[in-house]
């Protein structure tokens, strides 16, 4: 009999995803010693009723694209209205509620078509109900992308993640040698929406034989320039609390607070970033009482720390990709 809500095996599955995301089920199966129909089914029931998702997801800073975050202060009538129609732009990739509703948070990365500086420059500051912007622009990321909060969850052994990663019978490629070209974007594209989609719907997007589809695929995910991600919302795994953390360091420190972050199973993001601040943080806890432990006996401990300002997450209202139905 399945479980009323997410479970154990749940977490088991999706932390499998996240290693292999394009792993076959009876792959997955036989690493967590279930059946290939009871991970069929436990990802079905997953996608409808906790939204999980796998995506293909563009690695901005190892494309070296400028990614930038955006604080957003507003009148508290328009931040819903002001996040929905930035969450619409291709060239944003998260957005949240923060501090009570009454700030917009929003990640977005430069294009070449000037949209970003316009964004920047021009729409929000003539945006009446802005009541302040403050822009930081990432310039080191310690944490994230790739790397989730989900392998902080310790759901698989060593052995169970070794045996999901993905094997491929090209060298490895050289740092940077790969990137997204033009010609790649169809494939890019499908696997923005569903990064599990099949080889035969590949083929048909991008006109590519199947060992053609197969082997650009496999140099883009060994580059790194794209991954596969897992999206889900941690509160059906019992964390419900998500918190902004925009933290001055000490400079000579700054390299050491970011590594420690990182280091941190709280956190599920950690970058330096140019701003007010030098360091932004963001942290997945059970409950606010959580959060307080974590600033007072987690953060608070790290030498070279000077300021931190914790900003709550209200609600998401995009995750890479934009759905009217979010409400996260």
């Amino acid at each position: 009999m399945e479980p009323d809500g997410p479970d154990e095996l749940d977490l088991k599955l999706l932390h499998a995803l996240d290693v292999g995301g394009r792993a076959s089920f009876s792959k997955i199966a036989a690493v967590l010693g279930v059946s290939d129909q009871t991970v069929a089914r436990r990802f079905r029931r997953l996608r409808a009723e906790v939204g999980v998702r796998v995506v293909g997801v563009r690695d901005v800073q190892r494309l070296g694209q400028d990614h930038w975050m955006l604080r957003l202060r507003c009148t508290p009538d328009a931040s819903d209205a002001i996040a929905r129609a930035l969450a619409r732009r291709p060239d944003t990739a998260w957005i949240g509620l923060a501090s009570g509703g009454t700030e917009v948070v929003c990640t977005t990365r430069a294009g070449d078509g000037g949209e970003h500086e316009e964004l920047l420059l021009g729409k929000l500051p003539r945006t009446p109900s802005i009541v302040e912007i403050r822009a930081h622009q990432v310039l080191h990321s310690f944490y994230g992308g790739p790397a989730g909060w989900l392998g902080k969850s310790r759901a698989l052994t060593p052995e169970q993640v070794e045996a999901l990663r993905p094997e491929s019978d090209e060298p490895p490629a050289p740092d940077g040698a790969t990137r997204i070209t033009p010609d790649d974007e169809p494939l890019v594209a499908v696997l923005e929406r569903d990064g599990r989609a099949p080889f035969a719907e590949l083929q048909r997007a991008t006109g590519r034989s199947e060992s053609a589809v197969r082997r650009r695929l496999d140099q883009l995910l060994r580059s790194g320039a794209l991954f596969i991600d897992v999206q889900f919302d941690p509160a059906a795994f019992g964390f419900g609390t998500r918190a902004l953390l925009w933290i001055t360091a000490a400079p000579s420190e700054l390299d050491a607070v970011g590594r420690a972050l990182a280091a941190h199973p709280e956190v599920a993001f950690a970058a330096a970033t140019a701003g007010h601040c030098n360091l932004v943080a963001v942290i997945v806890c059970r409950d606010t009482a959580s959060v307080y432990r974590y600033l007072n006996e987690g953060l608070g401990r790290i030498a070279g720390v000077q300021h931190v300002e914790c900003a709550p997450v209200l609600r998401t209202v995009k995750q890479l990709t934009y759905e009217e139905r979010v409400g996260r």
